[in-house]
């Protein structure tokens, strides 16, 4: 290398071990390293929702898209609204046209789906034999409403088979982390086993990943893997919306969640 020429980012993608034997689907996790961001975003900050400048934003999805070695594809996110709304996607849009919802799946080679994550959690999923990916942005709202269920059901008006679906539920905030009062409970009333008391009375630890996992089980699918990572617990690898909050940042970046066919 020339003395002070400085080396293209290498964003680092975390893999699912599941899709991973998928060898016509590409996909990763991305955390927060490897990108051009500065100061509160550094580094790999896709979210144009944050205040990042919007350069940097697409400098780092392009960099996620080389690191997946889908330069020549094109990668669609969504406006998340924390909804159990999907969008299945026959061609790309213009940035300005963004559709809101919070699962994206498709059928067609090219087109490589993302979701935007700050501690919520984000959900792959595959029907290997069908060629037919999705991608979920699973907060406690759209968990709560049966995001992941929704875009399985999506997936099936395209020709999957959901015991066929392979899914990985990426990075998010764990359990030990998740702490809930005693309103947050009451949404989930029907799975006091995803709950363990915090230390403080009246406080509740929540089990996010695990709660999606016994929603994508009772679903009757093939396969689930979940990541474990905890985006609260590890400030230099993700993002965290919590951590933020705690931290009286004024704003947070967001890490991206990728699938597509090769």
């Amino acid at each position: 290398m020339i003395a002070g020429q400085r080396t293209k980012p290498i964003p680092k993608a975390f893999q699912s071990q599941n899709l991973s034997q998928l060898s016509h689907i590409a996909h990763g996790f991305f955390g927060r390293e490897g990108g051009v961001s500065q100061g509160l975003y550094a580094s790999l900050n896709t979210g144009y929702g944050s205040n990042d400048k919007g350069a940097a934003v697409t400098q780092n999805r392009n960099l996620c898209l080389e690191a997946l070695g889908q330069e020549n594809s094109t990668l669609l996110t969504v406006n998340q609204v924390h909804s159990n709304h999907v969008i299945s996607v026959t061609s790309p849009w213009q940035r300005e046209n963004t559709p809101r919802a919070d699962a994206l799946v498709t059928k067609q080679s090219g087109i490589m789906l993302g979701v935007l994550t700050a501690d919520c959690a984000p959900i792959l999923l595959a029907d290997p034999r069908q060629n037919i990916v999705g991608a979920v942005h699973s907060g406690w709202r759209g968990t709560q409403l049966g995001i992941a269920v929704e875009t399985i059901k999506a997936m099936e008006k395209l020709g999957a088979d959901r015991r066929e679906i392979v899914a990985s539920i990426g990075p998010c905030i764990h359990q030990k982390s998740y702490e809930v009062d005693q309103p947050f409970l009451a949404h989930f009333a029907d799975a006091p086993n995803f709950f363990r008391p915090a230390v403080m009375a009246g406080r509740y630890l929540f089990d996010l990943p695990g709660y999606i996992c016994n929603q994508l089980e009772k679903a009757g699918i093939g396969a689930i893997d979940t990541l474990p990572l905890d985006s609260y617990q590890h400030d230099g690898k993700f993002f965290s919306y919590r951590r933020s909050r705690h931290d009286k940042e004024a704003d947070y970046g967001r890490q991206i969640a990728i699938i597509g066919l090769r």
